[in-house]
């Protein structure tokens, strides 16, 4: 142990002697703190409707978890007071575009029941839906989602109160009836608005090809029919009420929204969502990750440093003197191994420390919101950066022990890690290749830096240009450890037996 320690001792004086790679380091530091800033910086929004007034929606409402949703939709409601249940049956759900009145009804298009603390957008709710090809679903407060086993018409659906505890069923006869499920909603005020509703999101299509994606987007509209609607409990208001609940930001989308009650029953149109919002879906929201945008720039200075650290060794003829003081040569790698890679875990993290408050005061100042993550969440992102540059610098030592010459070490760890997330985030590619680059290069330790979650029930396009990853962000880490060890073991056999 104690040759270790003084190979240590050795390899961390040579690093901090030297001028060249201190400046380097500290400015991989900087590039990720001024980038952060830049970007932030230089990003502005505007949102205008269709009379040239400013948005009602620019900014979303907030969910009961503080995060950012849609919550746009026609609303038959009545007060309803105390524990009961509504039930009724759906008849039908269609939904035409907006643009030509062409039948378009969406995977997530909706009509249900729904149970909502007020018609104020982002409140607490539960709604038991049909849905255009999901089938039947619970879902509560947008985030919450469980699935049904009915996707047909006609489906009777029924929600019950007890407490702050919502149940679900559904039925195809209306005889016999299966839990979906229970959600609670904490809090929820004695008297809240129940009734039925229905939601069509934006039809959207992206069309990708090596020269970039582009897409279109255009309102749908729903309309839901039912009856045998049974109300039980206390239900003061003797007729319903309707309602657009939110709005779309001015994108149009609400016309000819309401409903009409007749003899048979009730049929509610409306459009919209009622959804969490996804990241890149409008351009406000800003992300713990996007702060440490400068993270692949400063990489580019720590690749630099960590394959130089070694090809110096080579090209000043000092690797016989190294190989002397410490004749185990698989000890003077790990020594060296140690040091870059600690010092740069310090490095990245300390930066990632400094630039995401700055960058989060810049952001706010300009007026985005910022998506919620759980505190473990954001400390990941962050421990996770300085892991990915600490390993990456590990990686560009070992490449450069294998060849020993600093252009052909640099050029290749930066093919390597940098190139391929380059490509993918800035949509160079069509989303097949990047997911394949970010699969299977050492680029794919970037998903540690994801924080927010896909959610099934959003249709989006979920792409690295967006924060979202193919693989988890373990997954994705265990790749460039993978890479790493790798180049190790190569390095320690190229070391014993070339450099004897």
């Amino acid at each position: 142990m104690s040759g270790f320690g003084q190979a240590l001792r050795a390899e961390w004086t040579k690093l901090r002697t030297v001028r060249g790679w201190v400046f380097g380091l500290v400015a991989a530091a900087l590039v990720i703190v001024l980038m952060g800033l830049f970007a932030a910086a230089a990003s502005s929004f505007s949102c205008s409707g269709p009379d040239g007034k400013p948005c009602a929606g620019a900014r979303p409402p907030l969910g009961p978890g503080d995060e950012p949703v849609v919550d746009n939709f026609s609303f038959a409601h009545r007060a309803f007071t105390g524990d009961g249940s509504i039930t009724a049956r759906v008849t039908s759900l269609t939904a035409v575009s907006s643009s030509d009145g062409r039948p378009d009804t969406r995977p997530w298009t909706k009509g249900g029941i729904i149970i909502k603390e007020s018609t104020t957008p982002g409140s607490p709710y539960a709604a038991l839906t049909l849905t255009g090809g999901h089938g039947v679903r619970l879902q509560h407060n947008f985030t919450g989602d469980v699935a049904g086993t009915l996707h047909a018409t006609p489906t009777w659906l029924r929600l019950t109160r007890a407490g702050d505890t919502i149940t679900g069923h559904e039925s195809p006869d209306g005889a016999t009836w299966h839990l979906v499920g229970a959600v609670r909603l904490p809090g929820l005020p004695s008297t809240v608005r129940a009734g039925l509703f229905a939601s069509s999101p934006h039809h959207e299509v992206i069309t990708e090809s090596f020269a970039g994606a582009s897409g279109t987007s255009f309102p749908t509209s729903a309309t839901a029919g039912f009856d045998r609607i049974d109300l039980r409990g206390s239900w003061p208001d003797r007729t319903w009420t309707g309602d657009v609940v939110g709005d779309l930001g001015g994108r149009g989308g609400d016309a000819g929204a309401g409903f009409e009650e007749t003899a048979d029953g009730v049929t509610v149109r409306g459009s919209g969502d009622i959804a969490p919002v996804v990241a890149g879906r409008g351009g406000l929201g800003r992300t713990v990750e996007g702060r440490l945008v400068g993270a692949f720039a400063g990489l580019i200075a720590i690749i630099v440093v960590a394959a130089t650290f070694m090809t110096s060794e080579y090209r000043r003829g000092l690797i016989r003197t190294s190989l002397a003081a410490s004749p185990r040569r698989g000890r003077v790698l790990a020594a060296k191994a140690v040091v870059i890679g600690a010092v740069t875990f310090g490095t990245g993290l300390a930066a990632a420390l400094v630039a995401t408050p700055l960058v989060r005061a810049v952001e706010a100042g300009k007026g985005f919101y910022a998506f919620p993550v759980p505190t473990a969440t954001e400390l990941r992102v962050l421990v996770g950066t300085a892991a990915l540059l600490a390993v990456a610098a590990v990686f560009s030592l070992a490449v450069g022990t294998v060849l020993r010459r600093s252009a052909g070490a640099v050029a290749a760890v930066i093919v390597a890690v940098v190139l391929p997330y380059v490509l993918a985030i800035a949509s160079v590619l069509p989303a097949g290749p990047s997911d394949w680059l970010l699969r299977i290069t050492p680029a794919a330790a970037f998903a540690v830096q994801q924080s927010l979650p896909e959610y099934h029930q959003v249709t989006a396009a979920y792409t690295p240009a967006d924060g979202y990853f193919p693989l988890s962000p373990a997954g994705g880490f265990a790749v460039l450890c993978g890479y790493t060890v790798v180049a190790l073991g190569v390095a320690v056999l190229v070391l014993r037996r070339r450099d004897a």
